[in-house]
């Protein structure tokens, strides 16, 4: 990990670490509704997928902020 980058570089793995997170929130977020809607699901795995849900959207919050500082402005 002693690797120099330049900006540009981190920038696309910030990029590219929202997009992940993204795509993951959203797998999360479906599996917890399939498995919220089944008759013979799992209540422990539904909840476990709705939790990394809402982790994984944390995280997308989060690197939103980074790339785009002040523009999801805090509510309160």
């Amino acid at each position: 990990m002693t690797d120099v980058v330049d900006s540009d570089e981190l920038l696309r793995r910030i990029q590219r670490a929202r997009a992940w997170a993204a795509q993951e929130e959203r797998t999360w977020r479906a599996r917890g509704d399939e498995l919220g809607r089944e008759d013979a699901g799992d209540p422990g795995a539904a909840r476990d997928a709705a939790v990394r849900g809402v982790a994984y959207g944390a995280v997308v919050r989060v690197l939103e902020e980074i790339l785009t500082p002040g523009r999801h402005a805090a509510k309160g």
